[in-house]
């Protein structure tokens, strides 16, 4: 049996690479560290012909930038946080718990990641996306004989 999809349309093709996306989306998704995505404005990439600048904020508060890792592979951002457990301290209450944390996020072909800065207990991710050029090619057709 078949299973049928939103991407099965015979008019859709070569859009099984966003259906697996879209299932890589739908499995994962832990809470922490909380997060906000927003679109910066940037006067100056919008009168060089455009790009959508992009900022992921993560919660860090705790963490140093030595216990922070961002990596890239492919189209996928991937952001972990370590902390270890320090034995030397005898804690009369914890409730600030030394966690492990990994959050990843997707991304579109074309998105670049321009930099990470950690101030104040933030991540700050910015990605920027440059408009493409759009191109209009004449297709040949050959007459078959």
């Amino acid at each position: 049996m078949s299973r049928m999809t939103p991407f099965s349309s015979p008019l859709l093709l070569g859009f099984d690479s966003v259906e697996r996306t879209l299932e890589r989306i739908g499995k994962g998704g832990e809470g922490y560290p909380p997060y906000n995505i927003e679109r910066i404005r940037d006067e100056s990439a919008e009168a060089a012909g455009g790009a959508t600048l992009l900022r992921i904020t993560l919660a860090v508060a705790g963490f140093s930038p030595g216990e922070l890792e961002v990596t890239t592979e492919e189209n996928q951002l991937t952001i972990r946080g370590r902390q270890a457990d320090d034995k030397d301290r005898d804690y009369l209450h914890r409730g600030i718990a030394a966690r492990q944390f990994q959050k990843s996020f997707l991304f579109a072909d074309g998105m670049q990641i321009v930099g990470a800065k950690l101030g104040n207990g933030l991540l700050m991710i910015d990605l920027a996306r440059p408009e493409p050029e759009r191109v209009v090619k004449r297709i040949e057709i050959v007459v078959a004989e």
